[in-house]
């Protein structure tokens, strides 16, 4: 039997949730909503985050150019992604939404614009 306690984060409630795994079911408790459930069960087999960052970018009004995951990434790549990120330099125009690094890290997952600039 393995099991974690942890604070659920996909509402404002913040329940204090317990997973635990019993051969190949899992249990959770705490949760107020089906929802805390899901993350519970997520969050001990497969973690993900949204990852928001900066970007530098050239002849910009401001230096650097806020940008996020379109999705979730997997957690352990989370600061792997951080290091592609930080290395880059883009130019202006750029909208929100436009995608500033595709597939990053073979993840399925783009990196676009937070803003325009």
């Amino acid at each position: 039997m393995k099991g974690k306690e942890m604070v659920c984060i996909v509402c404002p409630l913040g329940c204090r949730i317990s997973v635990l795994k019993e051969k190949s079911d899992y249990t959770v408790d705490g949760n107020k909503c089906p929802r805390g459930k899901e993350y519970g069960v997520k969050e001990l087999t497969n973690p993900t985050r949204v990852l928001t960052t900066t970007v530098r970018i050239k002849n910009g009004l401001l230096n650097r150019l806020p940008v996020k995951t379109k999705e979730a990434i997997p957690k352990d790549k989370v600061f792997e992604c951080m290091r592609v990120i930080d290395t880059m330099e883009i130019k202006t125009p750029v909208s929100v939404g436009d995608v500033i690094v595709k597939d990053i890290l073979s993840t399925g997952v783009d990196v676009v614009a937070s803003r325009s600039m």
